[in-house]
């Protein structure tokens, strides 16, 4: 196999895509098997999508459809995007994005910072509704006649980037040795273009489609079954419709991942061989640790690290957001302490103390992305509530308020409301635009929210 060898210096970022390093899975447990991953997240916008944004673009130019200081259009689940944005800023365009509104945070902020224009759209629609991210960037490449509207879900340049760098660089790694490869489908892209290189030289080898629940394309896999699209969390992969770029007849065999399956596999990684790895990363570790575990006799199994973990520290990586999400499960209380999103008693919240400056609570609102928050004294004992309607009109009133302490605008007599009580109990307290404040008569619980009590309904009712 290949060694890692020192680089050597480069004149644009665009020269340092691909030629990937690949790693063997050593500390998780793959049964008969050797798995290997390809750390697609070293490209320099972190995710595999660099390598066909750079080669449709460059497809686009030599053909004369993308001219100089012209605009870019894609409908993206993020990462074409900032691999697009990445190809834009070097070679001088202007890049509309297209997305689907679940996608992180930090996938958006990062968009934004290389210039990109962001347009968000419905993430709960299917293809062929005015909404769907796909039809509304063909729109307005439409309204653009003079933009390049870069369609990766049909653009034929997608897959041949990989066949023509993806599945060699594979084939070289692995000593022209590899069993099965599996992957995911986002555009068709991947799956497609290695799965034809690596058929041409071996016939033999499997190649295995890693599918999220709620999907369409596993069931069509495994069982030329067509199903209605369902929903799932994991970002950038699965499809509710079939890409033209995607040659199904290509794949042997699916497994359909659920989110909490995905989300604890791309955990493990980063715990046991130090790879933070996207979501998507995580259905085709699941998919391929599994596919590993069935075999019976040895086998050299290749799948890909896609992107990079750090777009998702907000999400799955995120014990509160996991654990808000129902991915991880804690103890039980039977009351409304079930409710409350932060316990104090595990010190899931944020709190003040009486004597901090109100500048440092406005710091802390911020931060936490709250707008209220429990003042406790050192004993642990609660002495008020602060609200950023009490911070408002305290500077607005005075604009040196900030360097006093929170103890001077705080409301001191609070009304609390006990564990006991039932979900509807807590509507009054809304109705009166308040944060229903939990206490057990000995100690401060924690605070409920209207999105609490909300998401407490929604989980409810899907049960």
């Amino acid at each position: 196999m290949t060694n890692a060898t020192t680089g050597g210096v480069f004149q644009s970022v665009l020269e340092l895509i691909g030629n990937t390093p690949m790693l063997r899975i050593s500390r998780i447990e793959t049964g008969r098997c050797e798995l290997f991953v390809k750390l697609e997240c070293q490209n320099p916008g972190q995710s595999i999508k660099d390598r066909i944004a750079l080669k449709m673009v460059e497809v686009a130019e030599a053909e004369g459809r993308l001219r100089a200081g012209g605009r870019i259009i894609e409908a993206t689940a993020g990462n074409t995007g900032i691999a697009l944005a990445l190809v834009a800023a070097v070679k001088g365009y202007r890049l509309t994005v297209v997305m689907p509104d679940k996608m992180s945070e930090e996938k958006m902020a990062h968009l934004r910072a290389m210039g990109a224009e962001v347009v968000l759209t419905r993430s709960d629609v299917a293809k062929g509704h005015p909404e769907y991210y796909q039809d509304i960037a063909q729109r307005m490449a439409d309204e653009d006649p003079s933009s390049f509207y870069v369609n990766q879900f049909d653009n034929a340049n997608n897959p041949l980037a990989h066949y023509e760098t993806t599945a060699p660089e594979i084939w070289e790694q692995m000593d022209g040795r590899i069993d099965a490869f599996v992957a995911g489908v986002g555009s068709g892209g991947t799956i497609a273009g290695v799965a034809r290189f690596l058929k041409e030289r071996n016939s033999k080898c499997e190649i295995v489609l890693a599918d999220p629940r709620g999907s369409i394309l596993a069931p069509l896999v495994n069982e030329g079954k067509r199903v209605e699209a369902g929903s799932w969390l994991v970002e950038g992969i699965g499809e509710d419709f079939v890409p033209s770029i995607l040659d199904l007849a290509a794949i042997d065999c699916a497994y359909s991942v659920t989110d909490a399956e995905a989300f604890a596999a791309v955990r493990e990684l980063l715990c046991k061989e130090g790879i933070l790895a996207g979501s998507s990363v995580g259905v085709l570790l699941h998919a391929a640790l599994a596919y590993c575990r069935a075999q019976t006799s040895p086998r050299r199994v290749v799948t890909l690290i896609c992107d990079s973990g750090a777009k998702y520290l907000s999400k799955m990586y995120n014990d509160f957001w996991m654990r808000d999400q129902g991915f991880i499960e804690r103890a039980r209380t039977g009351d409304l302490r079930d409710l409350i999103a932060r316990r104090h008693d595990d010190r899931e919240d944020f709190v003040l103390h009486p004597t901090m400056p109100l500048a440092i609570a406005v710091r802390r609102m911020r931060m936490f992305s709250v707008s209220q928050m429990a003042v406790l004294d050192e004993a642990d004992h609660l002495v008020g509530i602060l609200d950023e309607s009490d911070v408002l009109l305290a500077l607005a009133q005075d604009p040196q308020a900030q360097s006093q302490p929170v103890s001077a605008f705080m409301v001191s007599r609070v009304e609390t409301i006990h564990p006991s009580k039932t979900p509807n109990d807590l509507l009054p307290i809304f109705r009166a635009d308040k944060v229903a404040v939990v206490h057990d008569g000995t100690k401060f619980c924690g605070l409920i929210t209207k999105i609490d009590l909300i998401n407490h309904l929604r989980a409810h009712a899907a049960s």
